[in-house]
């Protein structure tokens, strides 16, 4: 028993000493293989030159470029020297306003017929646009007429008889010379003969006003065709046939005051309010740049016409006119604008 208490002893493990577990020496074979194929690679394929195959020639190392490294296709020449920018010493905002413009109306009160104009029309001056209904018009310049006529024919007739007259009286004052007239019939022929002129002279005015009272009617008839006043572009149509119209009319009910719109587009400009503590900074004449709202990228050219000598109590500011250089078919009444003043030094 006791040698087999020995054995046993000899064969336990103590418990303070930990027993040593080394990993196998394959794995750390196998992991530093597998490093050193991955740096070859590497090397191979970063760091080293090709080789070239055989019956290729060599073409030296092939160097890969960033987007960044390539040459643009194209370049911009920037100039030496920069375009100065001209100095602002104001802005403001205002709208595209045209100095000529009517609502063109008829200068009588009337039913419309025809109406021969359109949104975006060009007309002009004299232009027929609108006829209005002149039945009753054409009535009174054929009566006018007529009138005329017959206080012709009555001056016609009056001339007649003085002439009848006075061959009476000629005849009268020849017996009267010979002692063989009658006193009494030559006063009356000559009595006649001064009435007869008389009625001739008041004839003669009848014919001046009878012939006046034509030339009004033919006014008034041409009244009923409405002609444009300048030449521009109608910009609204206002009317339609078979309506009212009457140029003294509140606007109610079915009657219109006017026809169509007509602005002159060569009369264009732009009018800017300027606070009153800016104004002294505007002068006549100072050249300014115009941007429209609708082409923010086009700088239009323009100048100080005028400076209303009057200033707005309520906004405290003053009315400025601007000029264009030149205008362009793209610049429109009531586009909004903003304006810079420009230094005079610019």
């Amino acid at each position: 028993m006791t040698n087999k208490r020995d054995l046993l002893e000899q064969l336990r493990i103590p418990r303070d000493e930990a027993p040593q577990q080394n990993a196998p020496r394959w794995t750390h074979v196998v992991i530093g293989w597998l490093l050193t194929a991955v740096v070859f690679w590497l090397l191979g394929r970063y760091g080293q030159k090709p080789e070239a195959l055989p019956g290729q020639a060599d073409t030296g190392p092939t160097v890969s470029q960033s987007p960044a490294a390539a040459p643009a296709a194209s370049t911009r020449q920037v100039p030496a020297t920069e375009q100065a920018v001209p100095a602002s010493v104001l802005t403001a905002s205002g709208y595209v306003t045209p100095r000529r413009w009517a609502t063109v109306s008829g200068k009588v009160m009337g039913q419309l017929t025809d109406v021969l104009v359109e949104e975006g029309m060009t007309v002009r001056e004299g232009q027929v646009l609108a006829h209005i209904d002149d039945e009753v018009a054409r009535q009174n310049l054929a009566f006018a007429r007529a009138r005329a006529e017959a206080a012709r024919k009555t001056l016609a007739s009056l001339s007649a008889r003085i002439e009848d007259a006075e061959k009476q009286v000629a005849r009268l004052e020849r017996l009267q010379e010979q002692d063989l007239g009658n006193e009494s019939q030559l006063s009356t022929a000559r009595a006649t003969l001064k009435d007869l002129r008389a009625q001739l002279d008041a004839e003669r005015a009848q014919v001046r006003a009878a012939d006046i009272e034509t030339r009004r009617q033919a006014i008034i008839l041409d009244q009923y065709t409405v002609r444009a006043p300048f030449d521009g572009v109608v910009t609204m149509k206002n009317a339609q046939p078979g309506e009212i119209i009457a140029p003294g009319s509140a606007g109610g009910g079915f009657t219109r005051t006017g026809i169509c719109t007509l602005v002159d587009m060569s009369s264009l400009e732009i009018e800017v309010d300027v606070n009153e503590a800016f104004i002294g900074r505007v002068k006549p004449g100072q050249k300014v740049q115009a941007t429209l709202d609708a082409y923010p990228e086009w700088k239009i050219p323009a100048r100080v016409v005028a400076i209303i000598p009057a200033a707005d109590r309520s906004k405290a500011t003053v009315r400025v006119r601007i000029g264009f250089d030149q205008l362009d078919p793209r610049i429109l009444p009531d586009m909004g604008v903003s304006v810079s003043f420009l230094s005079n030094d610019s």
